[in-house]
């Protein structure tokens, strides 16, 4: 019997982790955005200067930053890859290294700029 391992499972777990993070995420955004549309949340509170400063310059911010950009990479592209398949495209496995290793170069560069 082969014991030959597989990735996919790896895979699949960024993609809920992903998916997840999408789900609770973007939905608060989009509240927020409404919120301050309607003036329930004053302009003010969500200007560029006190975004950035949270959200570069505070490490909890940073954090919040990185769980909701990092996992909906590899949701998204996951996303794509097996979109593809459903649409009948079936990419080979040199497509698959170069949709993943280029999430992980995004996912590295993205840790790198926000912490550094």
């Amino acid at each position: 019997m082969s014991q030959k391992r597989h990735i996919e499972p790896l895979l699949w777990s960024l993609f809920g982790a992903g998916g997840t993070t999408i789900a609770f995420f973007f939905p608060a955004m989009i509240l927020v955005v409404l919120a301050v549309s309607l003036g329930v949340i004053p302009a003010e509170a969500l200007s560029y200067e006190r975004m950035s400063g949270f959200f570069l310059n505070n490490l909890f911010g940073q954090l919040i930053l990185l769980v909701a950009l990092v996992p909906s990479y590899w949701a998204c592209i996951h996303r794509i890859y097996h979109g593809l398949h459903d649409l009948g495209f079936h990419p080979g496995a040199g497509l698959k290294v170069l949709f993943y290793g280029a999430t992980l170069v995004l996912s590295v560069i993205t840790i790198i700029l926000v912490l550094f």
